[in-house]
């Protein structure tokens, strides 16, 4: 006797019913493990805080951080909720492939938001140092102060400190720093500072040429994003438009994702589909990034 297939649609509520299991699951292990975490790191016990009151406020804005660093998964209710509505599992498939993918994305998209703001602080620096300098203070301790004042220095503030305090070589240590993303602006500052040490220059002058142009260079890159600003609208459209397909079928009784996921002409739809609209953004991401460069 031949045995009695199991129904998609089961397969894929299963599927659903497990996600979400293992996402709750998840969740509440991350928080016992902060808040261990926590409990060791301020020499309290894990009942120290019992019976003490938690403004909703700070619940809140700790999972809107939580779900900040994990928006990645968020691709998994998401195919979930797709293989429901089509019974089918592969929007499940999809979307455990699409969660490095937009990780990956999302991470590119932080390092460039922390160097643009490593770079503000480039331009604070050099104003702070500035201000310091005109104010009468010595150049090591001008940079020292407004080092600590804007952070800009980043990982290489110590050895940057320490080479201005006991007398080392100031200008090397600005370079090796200006390796980071975003503070190339410090490579400047170290030519400024080796020519005030060498030729007797004043580095209050040098340091606010430099500032001023920092700023130029900053206001032009704003500008210049102002301007992409549609180009990058319409990459979105273009983006957007096959799901508001989509959802147009769905309206009219047309049943979409029973056709693209249940049918053979609707499976070579949805992958001749996807890898058209995949080319298509990478080709306009890759117009207007080249734009960006220019």
């Amino acid at each position: 006797m031949a045995a009695e297939l199991v129904p998609v649609g089961s397969v894929v509520h299963g599927a659903a019913l497990l996600c979400a299991v293992l996402s709750v699951w998840w969740t509440v292990e991350r928080r016992r493990e902060e808040s261990r975490a926590r409990a060791v790191l301020v020499g309290r016990g894990p009942d120290a805080g019992r019976g003490r009151s938690v403004p909703w406020a700070v619940v809140a804005a700790r999972w809107w951080a939580v779900a900040r660093e994990r928006r990645a998964w968020l691709c998994l209710p998401a195919a979930a909720l797709l293989a429901v509505l089509g019974e089918s599992p592969l929007p499940l498939v999809a979307g455990a492939v699409a969660v490095p993918l937009v990780r990956r994305r999302l991470r590119a998209a932080g390092r460039r938001r922390e160097s643009e703001a490593r770079a503000e602080r480039v331009v604070a620096l050099c104003g702070a140092v500035v201000g310091e300098l005109r104010a009468g203070w010595q150049p090591a301790q001008a940079l020292s102060f407004a080092a600590r004042e804007t952070g800009a220095l980043g990982r290489d503030e110590a050895a940057v400190l320490a080479a201005a305090r006991f007398g080392g070589d100031v200008p090397e240590a600005l370079r090796r720093a200006a390796g980071q993303d975003g503070a190339d602006g410090l490579a400047g500052m170290a030519a400024c500072w080796q020519v005030a040490v060498d030729g007797g220059a004043g580095l209050a002058a040098g340091l606010d040429r430099l500032e001023a142009a920092l700023r130029d260079h900053r206001e032009q890159r704003e500008r210049l994003r102002a301007e992409l600003a549609g180009a990058w609208a319409t990459v979105a459209v273009l983006a957007v438009l096959p799901l508001a397909g989509v959802a147009l079928g769905a309206a009219l009784g047309a049943d979409p994702l029973r056709v693209l996921l249940h049918t053979p002409a609707g499976l070579g739809c949805l992958l001749v589909g996807g890898a058209l609209e995949a080319a298509g953004l990478w080709w306009a991401a890759r117009i207007v990034r080249g734009g960006e460069r220019e």
